[in-house]
């Protein structure tokens, strides 16, 4: 009989960690919580696992229902995105944006099976077999519910899950409805009371130069788009004159460019952002910058700035900044960017700051910035237009 094991009642919640350890080591299936659904997992380690898993997936197929077979049946599950750069080798720019963005969530991402690498070639040949859909692609995907992720960090390995997208009675949202739906092939079920969403997560499907939602779910098809986007942040050190007239002048020249207005960008796959080095949060921009602006019709009072954190720096593709003392200090903090962080000149020339200075000086910075934006957005068309 199945032991369903109330984890928010339990008298030290790691013991029931240790226990799904236990159980999923020697080759049991166990019913965890996600944030989406319930789902059931095996040790991507144990071949006895495996073909559990594999036998309970075939037990439950719906033949009736040509659809559902060419639906992936096993994803694989990380603990952290960080871990898909030891399974995945040669992302293409969208993989590697929604790897950083979507990820721990709600989503799985459906990678070509050339792109698997080394940690995932010695995953034991059965693992190996399942995971390979019959395209060659490959699902992964890194829950947000903490459970699974607290459970990872103890094995040696991943998990395979059955896929949330396979038909089913009822909605998973409940212990009770993975325990009715699965009971007798399950050692052990963690109840964390009923799942966030309550309904699967999104399936995308990563290709060579694009992407393609391959099953819906909780994440729409426009915030997925939103998550695809380039997203490119100007820098400066306050984030009240340099980088805002950054921001906005690039939305004017990028809308012009694209014949289309500033609000659409988003749907036509980019966000532009500022942000400052030693930036306060809220600050206005510099009056002389929304004097100058103003003249152009473009709006800056609205404007507040905002500190360069680390969840900016993880999310933004590209990032210029005013000076090489900002790169600098950037790549200091993080050499892992190097790639994604440049100057606003192509040639590494400051752009000097143009607080204290008059008039002219404010607008011979505000053309300088708009020579270099002009030459990034050709650039950025020319890349965005060919393969990755």
């Amino acid at each position: 009989m199945t032991d369903i094991v109330e984890i928010r009642r339990s008298d030290d919640p790691r013991d029931v960690i240790h226990r799904v350890c236990e159980a999923l080591a020697q080759g049991e299936l166990v019913g965890l919580p996600t944030e989406t659904t319930y789902i059931v997992v095996a040790s991507a380690l144990s071949e006895p696992g495996v073909a559990k898993l594999k036998a309970l997936a075939a037990s439950t197929a719906d033949s009736s229902n040509p659809a559902a077979a060419q639906l992936p049946r096993y994803e694989l599950l990380l603990k952290a995105a960080e871990e898909a750069l030891d399974y995945l080798v040669e992302q293409s720019r969208y993989g590697r944006k929604l790897i950083r963005r979507c990820w721990p969530g709600p989503v799985t991402l459906r990678f070509p099976g050339k792109h698997c690498g080394w940690f995932f070639n010695k995953l034991p040949a059965p693992t190996r077999d399942i995971l390979h859909h019959r395209d060659g692609a490959v699902s992964f995907r890194v829950p947000a519910h903490t459970l699974p992720a607290d459970i990872l960090s103890l094995l040696p390995g991943p998990l395979v899950a059955l896929a949330e997208v396979q038909p089913q009675p009822v909605p998973m949202r409940l212990a009770t409805d993975i325990s009715q739906a699965y009971g007798p092939s399950l050692t052990l079920i963690v109840d964390d009371g009923p799942s966030r969403y309550g309904e699967p997560g999104t399936v995308i499907e990563i290709g060579d130069h694009d992407w393609k939602i391959a099953h819906a779910g909780v994440v729409s098809d426009r915030t997925m788009g939103r998550l695809a986007s380039e997203v490119i942040l100007f820098a400066c050190t306050g984030n009240t004159c340099r980088s805002p007239m950054a921001e906005v002048l690039f939305r004017k020249l990028l809308s012009e460019k694209l014949a289309c207005p500033e609000e659409e960008l988003v749907d036509h796959g980019f966000v532009v952002l500022s942000a400052g080095l030693a930036a306060a949060i809220g600050a206005p921009a510099n009056p002389e910058a929304i004097a100058l602006l103003s003249e152009e019709g473009l709006d800056l009072r609205n404007h507040e700035s905002q500190p360069l954190t680390e969840r900016l720096l993880q999310q933004v593709d590209m990032i210029y900044t005013m000076t090489r003392g900002h790169r600098d200090a950037i790549l200091a903090e993080r050499p892992d960017l190097a790639s994604r962080v440049r100057t606003l000149s192509a040639v590494g020339k400051d752009i000097a700051d143009p607080i204290g200075g008059g008039r002219e000086i404010y607008r011979d910075c505000k053309q300088t910035i708009e020579t270099h934006l002009q030459q990034i957005i050709q650039d950025l068309l020319s890349i965005r237009s060919q393969p990755s």
